[in-house]
């Protein structure tokens, strides 16, 4: 099964990547299900999914980007899961492509097809409503030409997708503890959790449908995705 998005009308020692433009790789895509969202005093459930990107490159004072483990720093960004013409994924995917989606591929793009694809990726500090400060992707743009012509570094996390419809409970127990109940709090989890009883109980005595087809078998070699 696939996460498909369309137009249809270690949490304590974490270390946040710093502001400014930053070579990353998308390396997991995250189906978190139906979410409450609540802005200018409207409250939606949407369909929300989690893009993570890992970092490359160096701080402005030339310290390399890694944990205290030595591994690339991470970065995340939640989208609804939407191809509509003003959702922010749609934005985000047509900027980092470098061009606009065709009417064929609004029907259903697969999410799949943009894991391990390099970006340059615009980070920048701001304040939430809880008074917290968070580091945020503001924008997901191409890898410059000079940069992929002088070589890209290697990819260090394996890509991965994870949805909640045939969810791989191996890659779950790797999430944060907030990720996890995120992600549990969501009809779909719930849901699955209740098959899974069933069939449990029965023994003892989901991707979130899409069309398929992306039509990306032809496509430029200089389109990341």
């Amino acid at each position: 099964m696939s996460l498909v998005a369309k137009d249809s009308g270690g949490e304590g020692s974490f270390t946040p990547v710093p502001p400014g433009m930053h070579l990353a790789r998308c390396y997991r895509v995250v189906d978190l299900g139906t979410q409450k969202t609540e802005w200018q005093g409207q409250t939606k459930y949407l369909s929300k999914v989690m893009i993570q990107f890992e970092v490359h490159g160096e701080d402005e004072s030339g310290k390399a980007l890694v944990t205290s483990k030595g591994e690339p720093m991470s970065i995340s960004k939640n989208y609804t899961l939407s191809l509509a013409e003003k959702a922010t994924l749609r934005k985000d995917l047509q900027a980092w492509r470098g061009r606009d989606f065709t009417p064929d591929e609004l029907r259903g793009f697969e999410l799949k097809n943009i894991l391990g694809a390099w970006a340059m990726i615009s980070v920048a500090k701001s304040m939430g409503n809880n008074g917290k400060e968070y580091t945020n992707i503001m924008s997901v743009n191409p890898v410059l030409a000079a940069i992929k012509k002088a070589g890209l570094p290697e990819g260090f996390n394996k890509p991965a997708i994870f949805s909640i419809a045939d969810a791989d409970m191996e890659l779950f127990e790797t999430f944060s503890k907030g990720l996890k109940e995120k992600i549990m709090a969501s009809p779909e989890w719930q849901e699955r959790e209740g098959r899974e009883y069933a069939k449990a109980e029965n023994a003892s005595g989901a991707d979130r449908v899409a069309r398929q087809g992306s039509g990306f078998d032809d496509m430029d070699d200089d389109i990341p995705f």
